[in-house]
């Protein structure tokens, strides 16, 4: 067997692992508002910034529009967004929050925290979830750079 080869030696299954046990983690989370993992990442960037087109929503999560546009068809079909042609560029779909979606961030705030109890410990604090973050960052920006055709999903 060749070393390389090994499962205990990539470093890729540890990071598909972890996104695994991380969504896993966020499902009862999300069950009150209703939402899966990738509808809440869609909210996250609608409740940084309303009304946006799906292009730059896409583009934020790096996610293709064909990946997006089914989970927005569900909010839309909850309550929680709503979509309209847009006034410069009919080709253009903006997606805004309704009433429903603006009150859902008030019930929402608590996840980010209450999800960080769950891998909290001696060893992983706060501040190195920052600082992991910030490699993870690296990771990506390098990835999109070096690798242009692994931008979106693929």
């Amino acid at each position: 067997m060749y070393p390389q080869l090994k499962l205990d030696n990539q470093l890729c299954f540890r990071f598909y692992t972890v996104s695994r046990l991380i969504t896993q983690v966020y499902q009862p989370l999300l069950k009150s508002l209703g939402l899966t993992y990738p509808q809440y990442l869609v909210m996250l960037v609608l409740w940084e910034k309303d009304k946006q087109p799906v292009n730059d929503i896409a583009k934020r999560l790096m996610l293709n529009t064909n990946t997006i546009t089914p989970l927005l068809k569900r909010l839309e079909a909850e309550g929680i967004v709503k979509r309209k042609k847009g006034s410069e560029d009919a080709r253009q779909v903006i997606v805004s929050l309704t009433a429903k979606g603006m009150a859902m961030e008030a019930q929402a705030v608590n996840i980010p925290s209450e999800l960080s109890k769950s891998f909290t410990c001696n060893d992983i604090t706060t501040g190195s979830g920052t600082e992991i973050a910030s490699l993870l960052d690296l990771m990506i920006g390098t990835l999109n750079e070096n690798h242009p055709h692994a931008k979106g999903d693929n």
